[in-house]
């Protein structure tokens, strides 16, 4: 579950709460008069009849499911993901063979189609066309779920604007009536009109335009996570190395750790993110003078990490360069 969803709605419903009963205290009102079933009724039901306007029924029945996506939380960390990416190519190097018996142990499904259809010999073009069209066409799917909450928000404070325009009817139309009414009503009527305008903008500000932006975020995320694994797919074809597999996918992970490895006097790019667990680093601090910075005093620190095969390098922190 998507905990930040659910607190986000709590929070805001307790805020409202919390304003009404203080407002009502100061001033000595009643918070019974913002409990109004007609209000809801108008509100909720002119929403539901204009998306039922505006989109295919069978999209509107799916308004259940789509108001679960949105609560439904993803525990997939793409730096997990690459770590399969690279496991999996080092499989690829050493043979189709071995390739196909690892595609039952792939759990992501669109990246398991992807290394099928490696091992069934498709070309690069052909794989990478295919999974992009894919992914194309998933986004209209999934756009058109977040395209129904926001016709909802959109709706939800015109349908308020109806609700109240329908009390200001009814309470003008008891002016000068023989039975009462009149200015006495004024005050209640009006409080009756404005209610519907308040729910339709709680609808809309607090639920369904908030979903419709979590369902967008979801789908773009979504989108990165495949267009890795079409990258990887590519990666996979070429027979490349794990480590360039690794170095290239990393671009698609947020905060990734970029250092420098000398590598035969050269400066060389390395990468420590995107390793499970994350980064596994085993330190002791030592004294020594870096070869590039040449402070003697320089702090020189040994890690090991997974990203080079567990050996042992040494590093300069004012500087970030390691050492062979």
């Amino acid at each position: 579950m998507d905990i930040a969803t659910l607190i986000g709605i709590l929070l805001g419903l307790a805020s409202i709460f919390a304003g009404i009963f203080i407002a009502a205290s100061d001033a000595g009102a009643s918070t019974g008069g913002f409990i109004s079933v007609s209000s809801f009724a108008i509100v909720f039901g002119g929403m539901v009849a204009s998306v039922s306007v505006a989109f295919p029924l069978a999209e509107v029945l799916k308004l259940g499911a789509a108001i679960g996506a949105v609560f439904k939380g993803s525990k997939v960390k793409l730096g997990l993901m690459v770590d399969d990416v690279v496991e999996t190519a080092s499989t690829g190097r050493k043979g189709a063979a071995d390739l196909e018996k690892g595609i039952e142990s792939i759990k992501n499904p669109f990246f398991r189609d992807g290394v099928q259809m490696v091992v069934d010999g498709y070309s690069e073009e052909e794989i990478m066309d295919i999974l992009e069209t894919r992914i194309e066409y998933r986004e209209i799917r999934e756009r058109s779920q977040a395209s129904l909450f926001q016709t909802m928000g959109t709706m939800a404070p015109a349908w308020g604007m109806i609700g109240t325009l329908i009390g200001l009817v009814i309470m003008l139309s008891g002016f000068g009536a023989a039975d009462g009414g009149g200015t006495d009503a004024l005050g209640s009527g009006m409080s009756a009109a404005l209610i519907t305008t308040f729910y339709g903008a709680v609808f809309a500000n607090l639920f369904f335009l908030p979903m419709a932006a979590k369902l967008n975020s979801r789908v773009a995320a979504t989108s990165t996570q495949q267009a890795l694994f079409v990258e990887a797919a590519r990666l996979i074809h070429q027979r490349k190395h794990p480590l360039i597999v690794r170095e290239k996918l990393n671009s698609f992970e947020k905060n990734s750790i970029r250092l420098f490895l000398p590598r035969n006097g050269r400066r060389k790019r390395a990468n420590l993110n995107g390793i499970a667990g994350r980064k596994k680093v085993l330190q002791k601090r030592v004294q020594g003078r870096c070869r590039f910075c040449r402070r003697g005093t320089s702090r020189l620190v040994w890690h090991v990490c997974r990203y080079d095969d567990a050996a042992f390098r040494l590093f300069c922190p004012p500087c970030s360069y390691f050492h062979d």
